[in-house]
């Protein structure tokens, strides 16, 4: 039942990620006007708002004008509802679901606004740190664990201080909005463990330097152009909510500790 609900909301918040990934890097309201046709500005019916249902009935075109629909909003819709699976399975039935399960529609909607205008905006990192933070710390309380509750806030200041002392030393390589999100994984991954915000830290530099190397060396991308980085550090971190423990645990065991 957990996992069918989660399901269910992540693909309700998803159709939502799509209004917020679509008009938030351009100012916009994200309640209104009501949903309409960027090509002929028709309002979208109600029948026509339910999540990847509506995009398939509709052959992926407007029911007004037959202009195509991008297959990027069935898709955030299905992502997110398997992700909100996924978490659910990871966090159980714990009071700090709620705070992992924000974590991951933050991480989907940033990663998308950051991949297509190269920015992360205040505007979502600045509610939306406190409301993780507050719900972490109370979820942990609830849960019986007021060290996780210390270990959330621990998290958000170390993952952010790693960020913000690259960001200073390299400030072409490393955006403040990248500090910003970083500091708002910690928060996220640091409730449930230091073996998380490792893992998701680590794998969001590693990702992060493997495509840009490669870009690089295929000239697709030049020295002083700017590599989106927010799309890494959001892998990396579900990397580490999903299996950061079992990833300590290996790496231990290979060395024999």
């Amino acid at each position: 039942m957990l996992l069918i609900g989660a399901g269910l909301l992540g693909l309700l918040v998803g159709s939502f990620a799509n209004v917020v990934i679509h008009r938030v890097p351009s100012g916009a309201s994200v309640v209104r006007p009501p949903s309409a046709c960027p090509h002929c500005d028709q309002p979208v019916r109600t029948r026509d708002n339910i999540p990847v249902v509506s995009w398939v009935l509709l052959r992926g075109r407007c029911r007004d004008c037959a202009h195509p629909i991008s297959v990027r909003y069935p898709a955030v819709e299905l992502g997110m509802a398997l992700l909100f699976v996924l978490v659910a399975e990871r966090v159980g039935w714990r009071w700090i679901l709620p705070a992992e399960l924000l974590l991951a529609w933050t991480l989907v909607v940033l990663a998308l606004i950051d991949a297509a205008t190269r920015r992360i905006p205040n505007r979502l990192t600045y509610p939306l740190t406190p409301v993780l933070l507050a719900l972490a710390a109370v979820g942990a309380l609830l849960d019986g664990s007021p060290d996780a509750a210390l270990r959330a806030l621990l998290g958000g200041l170390v993952a952010g201080g790693i960020l913000l002392l690259m960001a200073l030393i390299s400030p072409a390589g490393m955006g403040m909005g990248d500090v910003k999100l970083a500091a708002f994984i910690g928060i996220g991954l640091g409730v449930l463990g230091w073996a998380e915000v490792a893992v998701g830290i680590l794998t969001g530099f590693a990702l992060g330097g493997v495509v840009g190397a490669v870009l690089l060396l295929t000239r697709k991308r030049a020295r002083k152009d700017m590599i989106p980085f927010g799309p890494y550090l959001a892998v990396g971190a579900i990397v580490g909510l999903a299996w950061g423990d079992p990833i300590v645990d290996a790496y231990f065991r290979a060395w024999g500790l």
